[in-house]
């Protein structure tokens, strides 16, 4: 389907090759430092949520710092909150004073985290709420800090579609290429003034987006249908991602590091470094990407919780970025807890977990031509090449499977990959 620049196929090739992103949410909520809907799930007044603008003042941001942390974790592109559910915006709109250069701080914030991302390497990704609870013509609905306060008076949604447009455009027109728009979110049919395609005036709105940029990619959140990317959010699908005609289409898994998107200073429900990475295999064994959170600091930081795990997504990396990178779906079968990754002939074997000397691989007899773990390549013995039982032992798994002899001792890594090299067929 050719749409904008190409196929779909064509402007997701690069995403699809990289397979592993940052998600940035920031904004004066990470002064509040209690998730990024605060002013929503407290119900809080303008007057009170003004307190967040107005000492709102990171002095401690430098965008370099955020980038090459992002780098070291083997991301190579971004998507930052340009402005998020209440309505702040970080760069200098000319159609709001709602925004950083209005702060304390007052700079761009955008501008420098562009430069900084796009000098080290990285895709740029923009991130724009469709919803604003600080505008005074987006009309009260279900998710509104003032549902509950009756009469909100007179608002006019078309209104606000006129400046929603205008953002998008100042977005796409000052900033360079962009190279991802994740728009968020529609919600029609949830219940009080639920919005959609109509209210947001999706089909202007997104033809808009392709003149101005043509090779962008669109996520699926404007109502339009699946979009250039299907965005999976706080979940792990539990196969490949099909449109209605069953055809695998590109998606992203958007996840969390604790379960809050923006700054949430007492929220100890962190994820294991472990668990992150067996995330990232999941998805890119099922066809998709990850789309990983930070929340900084109202001071301007990636707070030490998250470079750890950074860290450590980037120690791993470091060694097994080959079973990721460009990688995809195998057409064989992985044995249980564990997910094959392939590039070409060299297919990875992810173990989850760490059997007890041998694995077997359906499928896969006299089909392998080398086996290696892949952090140090030591080679690893492969038995039944044939599909035959392997004497008195009894390790084969099967006529037509391979077995391989593993060591004993797990190998000290979050988890362990074997590289396979497979026979020319």
């Amino acid at each position: 389907m050719a749409d904008g620049a190409g196929t779909v196929a064509d402007r997701t090739r690069w995403l699809v090759e990289d397979r592993f992103g940052l998600f940035i949410h920031w904004g004066i909520y990470a002064a509040a430092a209690r998730h990024e809907w605060v002013k929503s799930r407290e119900k809080l007044t303008d007057e009170h949520y003004q307190r967040y603008f107005d000492h709102f003042d990171p002095d401690l941001y430098d965008p370099a710092e955020w980038a090459d942390a992002a780098w070291q974790a083997g991301m190579r592109y971004f998507v930052i909150t340009t402005k998020h559910h209440d309505g702040f915006c970080l760069w200098d709109s000319e159609l709001t004073d709602y925004k950083a250069t209005n702060t304390p701080y007052g700079r761009d914030l955008l501008r420098a985290m562009v430069d900084a991302f796009r000098a080290r390497g990285f895709k740029v990704g923009f991130y724009h709420s469709l919803l604003d609870w600080h505008h005074p013509e987006f009309p009260v609905d279900l998710y509104h800090p003032q549902r509950d306060d009756g009469d909100a008076g007179d608002r006019d949604i078309t209104k606000y579609a006129e400046y929603l447009h205008g953002q998008v455009r100042e977005l796409l027109t000052n900033y360079g290429r962009i190279d991802v728009m994740w728009f968020d979110f529609s919600y029609p049919g949830r219940g009080m003034n639920a919005k959609g395609r109509d209210d947001w005036q999706s089909e202007k709105l997104l033809a808009m987006v392709r003149e101005l940029q043509p090779h962008i990619i669109v996520n699926n959140r404007l109502d339009l249908g699946a979009g250039d990317l299907v965005t999976p959010e706080q979940v792990q699908p539990t196969g490949a991602v099909v449109n209605a005609d069953e055809a695998q289409v590109p998606w992203e898994a958007c996840q969390t590091l604790n379960g809050s998107w923006g700054y949430d200073r007492d929220n100890l429900d962190w994820k294991p470094t472990d668990l992150l990475v067996r995330m990232l295999i999941d998805g890119v064994s099922k066809g998709g990407n990850l789309l990983l959170n930070v929340g900084p600091t109202a001071r301007g930081e990636f707070e030490p919780r998250a470079l750890e795990r950074l860290a450590g997504i980037g120690e791993w990396m470091r060694r097994h970025e080959r079973s990721i990178r460009g990688a995809g779906p195998s057409g064989f079968v992985a044995p249980p807890d564990c997910r094959y990754t392939q590039v070409g002939n060299r297919l990875y074997l992810h173990l989850f977990a760490w059997p007890m000397r041998h694995v077997h691989l359906a499928g896969l007899a006299g089909k392998v031509a080398y086996a290696q773990l892949l952090h140090d390549a030591s080679e690893i013995q492969v038995l039944n090449q044939e599909g035959a039982e392997h004497g008195h032992m009894h390790v084969s798994g099967g006529e037509g499977s391979l077995t391989l002899e593993l060591p004993i001792q797990r190998p000290d890594v979050a988890i362990p990959v074997v590289e396979l090299f497979l026979k020319e067929s």
